[in-house]
């Protein structure tokens, strides 16, 4: 496996734009290094890759980037695991919560469109009901 990659690179594999690479860079997820003339060639290390590939999967389970940053930081200091491990299960626990709650506030607005669809139908059925039986009545005193 490749020790450096160029944006073009990691953004084929992980199939993100190389504009997203960019954002995450100025979002101070990675940090490549430069080279060429003037500097502008980006150098993104291994350690850049496992940076990207672990923000597109926080990205994936809904976390924002504040989020992902925190964990990503937990993840590189040197402190103890069992701290870090808390920290992690704290964010996830908190994820959860608010998921959770969206996830109820969505199956309610569901259950409002579901009640409203119904009474919708119900006053079109009754509506062409009604059409129908005035074409009828139009017909009989016509006949």
């Amino acid at each position: 496996m490749p020790t450096h990659y160029t944006m073009t690179e990691l953004a084929r594999e992980f199939d993100v734009t190389p504009r997203a690479v960019r954002f995450y860079e100025d979002q101070g997820l990675l940090s490549p290094s430069r080279e060429g003339a003037s500097g502008l060639r980006r150098v993104f290390s291994a350690r850049d890759r496992t940076r990207l590939k672990l923000t597109l999967r926080g990205k994936r389970l809904g976390f924002t980037l504040s989020e992902i940053r925190a964990l990503l930081d937990l993840y590189e200091s040197p402190t103890d695991t069992v701290a870090q491990l808390q920290a992690f299960l704290t964010t996830l626990t908190e994820h959860r919560r608010v998921l959770e709650h969206q996830m109820e506030d969505l199956n309610a607005t569901l259950e409002d469109l579901a009640q409203y669809e119904a009474q919708a139908q119900a006053l079109l059925e009754s509506s062409q009901r009604h059409d129908v039986a005035t074409e009828l009545r139009k017909k009989t005193l016509i006949a």
